[in-house]
Order: C-alpha cells, then structure tokens, then sequence
C-alpha cells in the first residue's frame, strides 16, 4: 500500500531526527575516547578520593550520569557505556550516582591498584571510639558541599548521644573551621548544644589558603540556620566573605590559633588539650583536612622567611624570582598565577618526568606560560639548598644555581594518622571500596 503524504513526511522527520541523534552520540563517544587516552597517555588514572565504580553489565549507556555531573567531561560513553574518563578530576559529587536509572553506580574510595586510607565510620559519622565524630575531608569529603551536608547531619547523631545536655561539661568539642566544622557549629548553635569550635590557623580552614579569586564551589548546599546558599560559582574570597557575614549574624564564635595537641578519655567524656586550653567534652567531631602538617623538604634553609608552603596571594610576589616546588594541581595553579604577575621570574621544579597528578587545563596553563617565556619548568629537578638570595637544585644529574627571592612548596601533606592512632581511632586502607 502506498504511504500518504504525512505519513512519508512523519517517516522523513523520524529519519533525521535519529541521523542527527546518531552524529550527535558518535560524536560525544569520539570525544569521550580522546578525553580517556590523553588521561591514560599522561598517566592520570587513579581518582584521588571518592569516585563512581560502574556496573557495565547494568549500564544502558543513557548518558544520565554524564549530563548529570557537574563538574564538565568527568564522565563519558565508551561504546555504548558510561566511563570516568578524567580520573584524577572527579571530586566525589555523587550526582552520577543519584542519575542512573539502572543503580548501575556505586560511590567508593581507592581502586584495585592503588589504596586510600580512610578513618573507620559509620553511618552515623561515628568512629570505632564511641563519642567522636569524623566529617568532611578527613573521611574522604573533600567537596565543600558534601562536607557541608556531612557537618550538619553529624550534628544529628552527636544530639543522639548518651549523656548529651549534662551541665556540667560540653556536649561537643568541633575541631576545624572549615566547612564541615563551620555548618557543625552552625547546627549546634541551632539546637542549642553547649560547645566550642576551635580552629588551628584562620577561618574557612583549608578554604581559606586556596589561591587568590579561585573558584571553590559549584554547586548548592545548604546552611543551618542560615539556609541555602544560592550561587552555584563562587570564588574562595566572596565564599569566605559569605560565611564570615554569616556567622556574624547568627553570633558564632570560633576560637582561633589553637591547635589540638592530645585527646584523652575518662568516664566523663574526653578531655581535649590545646596549645591554650583544656576541655572537656561528652563528644569530639574531627572536621580537620586530610592534608595535616604540609611536606617539607628537609633541605638546608628551608627554615627562611621566604619559604612558605601555601600561596595565598600571587599579587604580592610582583617583580620577584620565585621557585615553586611540586608536580601537583596546587604547584601549577600557584607557578601560573605568579607568573601572571608583573615582572616576576618563576621556576617550576619536579622531581618527576611529567605532570601526571596536575589537571589538563593547569598543565596547558604551565605550557602556555613557558612559551611566552614567563615561566621556566624544570622536570626532574630536586631542592638542595636554599640561602637568602638564592636556590641550589640537582637537574639530571648536574648543580644549578638561580637568583632566588622567595620559595613556594607545594609537595601534599602529611596525613594525621599518627595523631588518630594514638585517640584509638582505626584506619583502613580502601581498595575501590566504600
């Protein structure tokens, strides 16, 4: 039987819009697949924290989970299945996971090859020691709005806690201000718990020594008290001025420059002693970074004024010679915003081959930089010495001297574990597990 007009025109627009879908799709997967080899040719496989493990055998391949993640070509379909094909970028949103219509997705730490040791919680944030908390970044939280989420909701089980509301000792010490520590004292202030946040370095914890006008936080979350915070780009500078306004408001008082040096136990609770008090308390939530005590290098001179170990402002290294130290997204993003400035002289040194820890957009950064003659790289190159004008370095075998006015070291940090095993609190070294 001969088709009628509408029915061939019907035939003819279901034609091109599957044409057009199937360009659509193979040209994502050709883009997926170039995403994953550069990743895999630059030796970034391994996510640093939590991350998506995909059931490819429950996998449609819909691409839910790829428009879904917020952070931009995370994720990807490779023949037909969804894959992390930038690794090392994912930041544990977990919004892939809330997408897959097929539960085709779980939330884990470490992969088969390479572990991550994570302090043992429960669901409640509790520790193997009854009565102390774990939130944020030290549990594998490093997204602001996940650590957030996890402060308050510790809150909610501290409440629950035998012994809460005693006069006679606090209901919860909270140690770190950053943004777990910050929405936990927020909650406690909210509910009306006796307690005391205390804070080694400044406000906003490791927020707050993240590069000048960087974009910390790109997505929603939500504040006791205060309520949601709306903007979905926000640089560390207007996140920090938020939250300092906030806390104003609602009177939160936050004890700085007090570092906690022990955590011991008795039958009335703990006992937390600091560089400058001693408190007691039923409960303790840790909301302290992973990072702990930054690396050094254990070179002569490192103990000079001009050694620092964070960048904070790359204005203030104007018409200077600066060497950062480190191979990792911290080191570039510093070396490129330094060599930003005017009349600076900046060398990067890593003692590895390649950038392979770094992000593609801070590596090109890098590469740009030095090809404008901004920014000198030196691969394979370790510190020997430093004086007061100047830096000794051993590349590929040989001794280099440069004019040197300040130093910038950006190798990680020393996780607290010692500190956690002496509280009693377990460690477990995940191996793609949650």
């Amino acid at each position: 039987m001969q088709m009628d007009f509408k029915t061939t025109v019907y035939l003819s627009v279901l034609g091109g819009i599957w044409v057009v879908y199937y360009m659509l799709r193979r040209r994502k997967h050709a883009k997926s697949i170039g995403v994953l080899a550069a990743a895999q040719d630059a030796g970034m496989t391994e996510p640093a924290s939590l991350h998506p493990l995909i059931d490819p055998a429950k996998c449609l391949g819909c691409g839910a989970c790829v428009r879904a993640c917020p952070e931009g070509d995370i994720l990807g379909l490779v023949n037909g299945k969804a894959v992390l094909v930038e690794p090392t970028q994912c930041i544990g949103h977990g919004a892939c996971q809330t997408a897959c219509p097929r539960d085709a997705i779980s939330l884990v730490f470490g992969t088969e090859t390479r572990g991550v040791d994570i302090p043992v919680v429960g669901p409640d944030f509790q520790t193997n020691v009854p009565g102390i908390f774990i939130a944020g970044e030290l549990g594998g939280m490093g997204l602001i709005r996940n650590a957030i989420e996890q402060g308050r909701q510790t809150i909610d089980s501290v409440r629950k806690f035998p012994g809460i509301g005693r006069d006679d000792i606090l209901d919860v010490i909270i140690v770190g201000g950053g943004p777990a520590g910050f929405s936990a004292s927020l909650a406690a202030l909210q509910h009306k718990l006796r307690f005391v946040t205390i804070e080694q370095e400044s406000f906003g914890g490791t927020v707050a020594h993240f590069p000048r006008g960087k974009v910390v936080m790109t997505s929603p979350a939500e504040l006791p008290i205060v309520g949601k915070m709306t903007f979905t780009e926000v640089s560390k500078e207007n996140l920090l001025s938020f939250w300092e306004g906030a806390a104003r408001k609602v009177g939160l008082k936050i004890r700085y420059g007090e570092r906690v040096e022990a955590i011991t136990s008795d039958s009335m609770g703990f006992t937390v002693a600091t560089t400058q008090n001693n408190y007691v308390s039923r409960t303790v939530l840790l909301a302290i970074g992973r990072r702990g005590t930054p690396r050094r290098l254990d070179v002569p001179g490192e103990d000079l004024s001009k050694v620092v170990y964070r960048l904070t402002d790359p204005e203030q290294y104007r018409n200077m010679q600066v060497l950062v130290v480190g191979g990792g997204d911290s080191a570039l993003e510093a070396a490129g915003s330094i060599a930003e400035q005017t009349g600076t002289v900046v060398t990067l040194s890593y003692r590895g081959a390649a950038f392979g820890r770094a992000k593609l957009a801070n590596r090109q950064r890098v590469d740009t930089a030095e090809k404008l003659g901004k920014l000198k790289v030196l691969l394979s190159s370790t510190v020997e010495q430093i004086t007061e004008n100047k830096a000794i370095l051993s590349h590929q075998g040989r001794s280099i001297t440069i004019e040197n006015d300040a130093v910038v070291v950006c190798v990680g940090g020393i996780l607290p574990t010692p500190f956690l095993e002496s509280v009693g609190i377990e460690i477990e070294k995940k191996y793609g597990t949650r």
